[in-house]
């Protein structure tokens, strides 16, 4: 198994007090394995300090305006380039059939394209085939780094080491596609679906392969995603 991805998936999972508590755990484990360049490294591991040190319940509600609130910075792959198209529905099914023929048993409240389940899925591969299907949606995951950046958000160093990992240069095209999507009002529906980029995702050869994650471990079971318990308290430093 690759730790990193698994780390890396718990840190864009929605912030629990189990995740503070394998803060250290996180951090030892991405320190140990050397996938992350140290800059990298160091910069998750300050994101995680700080998820961990700060109140839960701001933590949470600062993670469901970045990721629940705001469309252009959905955790979920598709709906960057497919919207609410029939193009969207047709990928899920893929991508949830190669989980399945792998063997990754999905929970009803998940999506395939959520963004932390896909990295679980590459930390059950191996580190080739993991940089290969990363590549894939790098376009997406340059133009999440870009928004939160835009935003101040903490949250945009998971992306850049995403893009890293990929040794992959985002095609510029697509990219560029992607940023005019960015609109002032996120809770504007119609006007995000017209502006969506309907460019097609595979993963890897064919569609995305994918293991079912053995959580061998408290650590592992700790890191995975929690459900999505909409906390909606006054926020305080933002992460």
């Amino acid at each position: 198994m690759i730790a990193s991805y698994k780390v890396l998936s718990a840190v864009l999972s929605y912030p629990t007090a189990e995740l503070q508590a394998a803060a250290d755990e996180m951090i030892e484990a991405l320190s140990l394995e050397h996938l992350l360049s140290p800059d990298d490294c160091a910069a998750v591991g300050t994101l995680i300090r700080t998820i961990a040190e700060g109140d839960l319940l701001d933590v949470q509600s600062q993670y469901v305006d970045l990721f629940d609130r705001t469309r252009a910075l959905s955790l979920h792959l598709f709906e960057h380039v497919h919207g609410e198209s029939r193009d969207r529905g047709q990928a899920m099914v893929s991508l949830l059939e190669r989980y399945r023929e792998s063997g990754i048993d999905i929970q009803a409240n998940e999506l395939p394209d959520y963004i932390p389940l896909f990295l679980e899925f590459l930390s059950l591969q191996t580190p080739d085939e993991a940089r290969a299907m990363l590549s894939e949606p790098s376009h997406i995951l340059a133009a999440l780094s870009e928004r939160l950046l835009a935003r101040g958000s903490s949250y945009a160093v998971v992306f850049q080491t995403l893009v890293t990992l990929s040794q992959s240069k985002p095609d510029m095209e697509i990219l560029s596609g992607l940023r005019e999507t960015e609109i002032e009002d996120p809770n504007d529906l119609v006007a995000l679906d017209q502006m969506w980029e309907e460019t097609e995702v595979r993963f890897g050869p064919g569609d995305a392969q994918d293991d079912n994650c053995p959580r061998a471990s408290d650590l592992l079971r700790q890191m995975e995603a929690q459900p999505v318990v909409k906390a909606q308290p006054e926020t305080g430093e933002r992460l």
